[in-house]
C-alpha cells in the first residue's frame, strides 16, 4: 500500500520560483489516495469528544464533510464572503498578498459546541486563526484542528497555540 504523501504531486517553482506547490488534487483524484486521506485524517482526531465539525470551502469541504458523516456530526460551512444566503458572522484577516473575509452562518454553532475544524493546508495559520476566531465569536469551542499538510517550515502552528493541531502529512520545508 502507497504511503499518504506518495499521492501528493509537489511542483516546483509554483506559483512562483523557489516555492514547492503540495497539490492536494492528485489525492482526490485517486480512489485510494482519497480513502487514504480521510481515514488518516479521521485517525487523528479519533480520541477528541467534539459536537460539530467545520471546514472552509473548498477542499475542507472535501476533508470535513466525510469525517462528519462517519462520526454522526453536523458539518458547518465557511465560506468566503457573500456566499452564504441567510445572516452571517465574518472575520477578515491577512493573506500573504492581501486580505480575505470569512464567513459562516450566525445559526451555524451554538454556545458551548464543541468543534473540530478540518481543512486541506495549514501553511503560514492565517485562515485557519480566522476560522478559530469566527467559530469562538459564536460561543463555540474549538477542541482540535485537522489538517491533510503542515507546511511546517511556515510556522502555522505557532499561530495557534494552544490548540490541538494534527496533519496527516507534514513537510518541513516551504
Amino acid at each position: 500500500m502507497k504511503k499518504l504523501e506518495e499521492y501528493v504531486v509537489s511542483i516546483p517553482d509554483f506559483p512562483e520560483k523557489g516555492i514547492i506547490f503540495r497539490d492536494v488534487t492528485s489525492v482526490l483524484q485517486d480512489a485510494e489516495g482519497l480513502r487514504l486521506a480521510v481515514d488518516t485524517m479521521q485517525e487523528k482526531v479519533k480520541d477528541l469528544d467534539y459536537d460539530v465539525v467545520a471546514g472552509p470551502e473548498s477542499r475542507g469541504f472535501i476533508f470535513g464533510t466525510p469525517i462528519a458523516y462517519n462520526n454522526k456530526k453536523p458539518f458547518v460551512l465557511i465560506r468566503k464572503a457573500g456566499k452564504l444566503p441567510r445572516e452571517t458572522v465574518s472575520v477578515s484577516y491577512e493573506l500573504e498578498y492581501g486580505n480575505a473575509t470569512i464567513e459562516m452562518h450566525r445559526d451555524s454553532v451554538k454556545p458551548g459546541q464543541k468543534v473540530l475544524i478540518v481543512d486541506d493546508l495549514i501553511a503560514t495559520g492565517g485562515t485557519t486563526e480566522a476560522m478559530v476566531k469566527l467559530i469562538e465569536s459564536l460561543g463555540g469551542q474549538v477542541v482540535g484542528i485537522v489538517v491533510l499538510i503542515e507546511l511546517a517550515g511556515l510556522n502555522g502552528r505557532s499561530r495557534l497555540a494552544g490548540y490541538r493541531v494534527e496533519s496527516a502529512v507534514c513537510y518541513e520545508g516551504k
